[in-house]
């Protein structure tokens, strides 16, 4: 079972912290495990941790006045989320749910502010971050509106790969069909059809239990 230690050695932040302030975050720092389909956290809830996925696979989401629900984004082992609720002080507004039993890492708000405080190697991986974020979400309202299912698809994958937001990620991801399916907004048969269509223009290779990426950035521009 991997261990937060595991997750900070694919963190990019983590690797030009001075000792002592590592040693703070492995021991002020915790982890737990989460069934699949367990919250993480809370829409609503005060926020008080930086969260990391150590390993598994969460979805952010949201479940619309209507009752409609809503994911946002799937977030892999490797990446950290939650520091713009931290940043402005406001209520979380969205749940993220374990899509398989997951091991999540919680890094206490005193904490986060201390690598703010002290590291220009974490202010600027938050930077960065909150960079790629932005695009991957404004991207989300383009491919909604405007995109096949295979395409939309191409989109969820290639964002489940961004090395910068998934340190350590490789590329392939033990991924099942429902999964995709709940992050892209599909149907576990579209989802199987859209992967046919994908594999057959080079850009993935479906194995069993999971994906291969072949070819990234041709993946992150396909439209269809």
């Amino acid at each position: 079972m991997r261990t937060l230690r595991d997750l900070l050695a694919v963190s990019r932040w983590a690797e030009s912290l001075p000792d002592d302030l590592r040693a703070r975050v492995e021991s002020e720092s915790f982890t737990r495990l989460c069934a699949a389909g367990a919250l993480v956290c809370r829409k609503g809830e005060r926020v008080e941790h930086w969260i990391g996925v150590v390993d598994g696979l969460v979805k952010m989401a949201n479940v619309s006045a209507e009752g409609k629900p809503m994911s946002f984004t799937g977030i892999a082992s490797g990446g950290w989320f939650g520091e713009g609720s931290l940043l402005k002080e406001e209520p979380r507004r969205y749940d993220i749910v374990a899509l398989r039993e997951s091991t999540i890492a919680y890094m206490p708000k005193v904490t986060f502010m201390a690598l703010l405080d002290r590291s220009v190697a974490f202010n600027r991986f938050l930077i960065m971050q909150l960079n790629e974020r932005l695009g991957q979400f404004i991207g989300l309202v383009e491919h909604d509106r405007l995109l096949r299912p295979e395409a939309r698809l191409a989109q969820c994958l290639a964002g489940l790969f961004n090395p910068l937001l998934y340190g350590g990620i490789g590329k392939s991801l033990p991924v099942s069909q429902e999964e995709l399916g709940q992050l892209a907004g599909l149907s576990r048969q579209r989802v199987n059809q859209a992967l046919k269509v994908l594999e057959q223009a080079s850009l993935v290779r479906v194995d069993y239990g999971g994906v291969t990426v072949l070819d990234l950035d041709a993946l992150r521009n396909y439209e269809g």
